[in-house]
Formats: structure tokens, sequence, C-alpha cells
């Protein structure tokens, strides 16, 4: 009897010991952050430093044009953080008092053409892409990447006639990356993100329409302190170093 009482004394202590390591962690907290679709991968790579960094903090994304993002916050979707590809766009936040205190530009975009690999149709510029027999794509007009596309052509006087305009940079990506397009109008981080998959030409127009990335703590956050961290985690060096790997500015 004393050999059976200290058997299930050792399962009923196991069990408990199972228990604990299978119950949540302590204190865990999920961080949200709505982000432009072009920051994709920094963000990404910035998420997991800084849940290393932050004990049971988990960072979940949401990726999509800045101008759907600003609609899902008007619509009460919850939210902590949100980083926009362009001022226009956070300018409807902060109008909507949906943002708490005063945005801050954290880095610079500028457009570059995406090009199947070895670039076959022999794409050198903006104004090829005006040529018949290319199919060319870019962002809707609201999306920033689609309102930089607009500005470039209006400064350069290139009329483009796009098969489809995208609602963000990673779907025109990815349709010259399947071949369903022979060029699309990015961002340079998003061709040089993508470098395995697509050639990247520049052009000295996309220096007539850069675009400036506001960040922003959303006004009523769940995790409002944490946001404030994850917000200065971005404009620190960390932040900045990892943004500058695929080509963004410091603002």
């Amino acid at each position: 009897m004393r050999k059976l009482a200290s058997v299930l004394a050792a399962l009923a202590l196991a069990a408990t010991a199972c228990g604990s390591e299978a119950a949540p962690q302590e204190g865990a907290r999920t961080l949200t952050v709505f982000a432009a679709a072009s920051l994709t991968e920094s963000f990404g790579a910035l998420g997991k430093r800084f849940e290393a960094q932050n004990s049971g903090v988990s960072v979940k994304f949401s990726f999509e044009g800045s101008s759907a993002l600003v609609q899902k916050l008007t619509q009460g979707a919850k939210a902590d953080v949100f980083a926009s590809a362009d001022k226009a766009n956070m300018d409807k936040a902060v109008k909507a008092e949906l943002i708490d205190g005063q945005p801050s530009v954290f880095a610079t975009n500028r457009l570059a053409i995406a090009v199947g690999k070895g670039n076959p149709k022999g794409i050198k510029g903006l104004a090829d892409l005006a040529k018949d027999g290319l199919t060319v794509v870019v962002c809707a007009p609201q999306v920033p990447c689609g309102s930089a596309a607009k500005k470039v052509q209006q400064t350069s006087g290139a009329a483009l006639k796009p098969a489809s305009e995208e609602q963000d940079v990673k779907s025109v990506l990815a349709k010259v990356q399947t071949g369903d397009a022979d060029a699309g109008l990015v961002y340079v981080t998003d061709a040089t993100s993508a470098a395995a998959k697509v050639d990247k030409v520049d052009f000295p127009e996309a220096g007539g329409a850069i675009n400036d990335y506001p960040i922003a703590v959303v006004k009523d956050a769940p995790q409002a302190q944490l946001a404030g961290l994850f917000r200065d985690f971005v404009l620190g060096a960390e932040g900045k170093t990892e943004l500058a790997k695929v080509g963004f500015g410091t603002p």
C-alpha cells in the first residue's frame, strides 16, 4: 500500500508539472501592428528582435496598403501601432482622431521598375513602359505607391497604360514574379527584397516622388505602453539598420 501511495503521489506531481508547462505564460501580451505592405520584410525582422528583447511579448502584423489599413481603423479595427507608406494616409488617421500624439517619420522610399530576371524586354527606364506590347502594372491611385507612380508620370510626361491597378505594392510585385506582367512600378525596397525573383531598373524620375513613412501609436491602443516602446524601437538604431538593408532611406 505504501508503494502504491508513493507511485500515485509521483504521478500527481508529474501531472501538476505538465499542467504548469502547458499553461499560458504569465504576463503574455500581443502587440498588434498595422503596417504598409512594403514594410513586410523589414518589420517582420524587427518584430522578431522586439519579441526577443521583451519577454512574453508577441508581435502580430497586418500588412496591407496604407489606405486599406486606415479604412479598417476608421471602421473600428483594434491596433496598437500604425505605420504608413506616406503622410497622406497618416494624415487621414490623424484627422479622424485615430492617432495618439504626433506621428514620426522613420524612413523614406522611392520607386523602381521591377522586371523579370534577366530583363527579357530590355527595359531601361520609365519611358520604355509606355511602349506597345508591354504588360505593365502599377498600384491604385489611393495607395501610396500608386500616388507616387502618378506623380512621376505627370512630372516626366510618360503616359502609361497599366493592365491593372493593384491595392498594394506586393500585388504588383507578384504579377511580375509570376510573369503575368512584363514590368511593374514598385518600391526600391520591394524589388531589393525580391532580388532572387526579379531584377530592378532604377530611373531618375523616381527622385521626384519620395515617400515619407510615418509611424504612430493608435489612440486607445490596447497595449499603449508597449506600442510606444515598439515605435521608439523602429525609430532607433536597430530599426534604421534593418530598414537600410533593403534600401529604405533615412528621413
